[in-house]
């Protein structure tokens, strides 16, 4: 049971992913059209709608602890699939979006483009796969 005062976190948290999803799409966009200063924006924008994600994840979670899945059977299955390779990617993805910021700000184009080509995809990933596993936990088999 999640107490009041943080029941609001889980919808935050997962808005946080959609919001920084949805702006990886339009920054991708921007550079493909040659914008690159729209490109910059959105992608400025994306790495803080993900720090406010991981700031509020990990107070959410240091104050009300680990939320167990309650879907069984091949449900069980499904949340694994997509809960494994979310968190592994979540955690390694951290260093991959600071470098590949750090190229792009700094100038170091070829370099930026380089990094970006893996960073960008396994991040959209995490995003989108946030997203879904906020609705496996808290819609689909609520917690009461």
């Amino acid at each position: 049971m999640i107490p009041e005062q943080y029941a609001f976190f889980p919808a935050l948290i997962a808005s946080l992913n959609g919001i920084s999803a949805v702006l990886l799409l339009i920054g991708r966009y921007m550079i493909a059209r040659g914008r690159m200063a729209a490109h910059r924006t959105c992608m400025v924008a994306a790495v803080v709608a993900s720090a406010l994600f991981l700031a509020c994840y990990v107070y959410f979670h240091v104050h009300v602890g680990d939320i167990r899945f309650l879907g069984q059977g091949v449900w069980h299955t499904i949340y694994l699939v997509v809960l494994i390779p979310h968190v592994t990617l979540a955690i390694v993805i951290v260093p991959m979006v600071i470098i590949t910021l750090s190229r792009g700000l700094r100038g170091r184009y070829d370099r930026h483009r380089a990094i970006a080509r893996w960073t960008w995809p396994l991040w959209m990933y995490v995003s989108v796969t946030g997203v879904l596993v906020y609705f496996m936990l808290y819609q689909w088999f609520p917690h009461s």
